[in-house]
């Protein structure tokens, strides 16, 4: 693959050898999973810049067991993911290549917009009751530029557009769920940088970057407060994989300026006041404030 610099080439390779049957080690505990994730998201974002030249290989083992092999007999290889991810459709974002994982280490739940319905809802429960042995951790992973997020922006700010998907059940019913992520976000902008901002064109592009994160912290946030007391060892965090530096994060800075503390996948809110304030530190990062420089000045 050949990047901003021509020299630059990688190689990910998925090994499948037959005459290894050990299955992949299971982590022990939600937080061993995380590191897990964020360490291949690490990996794989490294090994696909394309501003250093060279050519990188990275190579990611198949368990054997996963495609039946070294089982004994006919039976179906059981499953044994260590992580639950609800990810968007976008095709842009394989949550398996995203995190360097192989076969049979994620469950992987995707719809648009990374919105919690009730078939996700109970798509991840069912994870979470059949595979207690070894899943850990649930990840809700949004992406940068997300276009189901998009539309919900764009409903908020031309309200009248409504009435075109108001007899789409099915596209309504994805875009309702994203619009508390975008309100929060909008009322974070109002009162960070005066009522007007929401009528500025810059405004978009701010609040499509903040809503994101914010629609997968509040899922996050609602699969905390429901699987808290059924599944209390079950960890829950979410991320926003940056489609430029192919990171996951949270979008505090412009993509070239991403520093440590932003990297990797987070905890959602502990309750309602917490989401606020989240929804207030991303607006006031130098990412969404970027959107919106000159036509704004930081009013508090």
């Amino acid at each position: 693959m050949l990047g901003a610099d021509q020299n630059a080439m990688f190689e990910l390779i998925y090994c499948f050898d037959a005459t290894q049957t050990r299955p992949h080690p299971i982590p022990r505990t939600a937080e061993e999973a995380c590191r897990l994730l964020v360490q291949g998201n690490r990996d794989f974002a490294e090994m696909t810049d394309a501003h250093h030249a060279g050519k990188k290989t990275r190579v990611i083992p198949f368990d054997p067991q996963a495609f039946g092999w070294g089982v004994g007999d006919e039976s179906a290889p059981a499953q044994v993911p260590f992580a639950a991810v609800l990810g968007c459709a976008d095709a842009r974002v394989p949550p398996e290549m995203v995190f360097s994982k192989g076969c049979n280490e994620l469950f992987v739940v995707r719809v648009a917009g990374n919105v919690l319905g009730r078939e996700c809802r109970g798509s991840l429960r069912y994870a979470a009751s059949h595979f207690s042995a070894t899943l850990k951790l649930l990840v809700v992973l949004a992406h940068a530029q997300c276009g189901a997020v998009r539309e919900a922006v764009n409903l908020y700010l031309e309200p009248r557009r409504y009435l075109d998907i108001a007899t789409d059940y099915s596209i309504r019913s994805i875009v309702d769920q994203i619009q508390v992520a975008v309100r929060v976000a909008a009322m974070s902008l109002e009162t960070l940088y005066g009522l007007e901002v929401v009528r500025k064109p810059e405004c978009l592009a701010a609040l499509l970057e903040a809503a994101v994160v914010l629609n997968a912290a509040w899922s996050a946030y609602c699969l905390r407060q429901e699987f808290q007391t059924q599944f209390p060892e079950l960890g829950v965090v979410f991320g926003a994989y940056d489609l430029v530096t192919r990171h996951v994060r949270l979008p505090l800075s412009p993509p070239g300026e991403l520093t440590e503390e932003e990297q990797g996948l987070f905890p959602p809110p502990e309750d309602v006041e917490g989401f606020r304030q989240l929804a207030l530190r991303i607006c006031s990062g130098k990412l969404v404030q970027s959107f919106l420089e000159p036509c704004t000045t930081l009013s508090r």
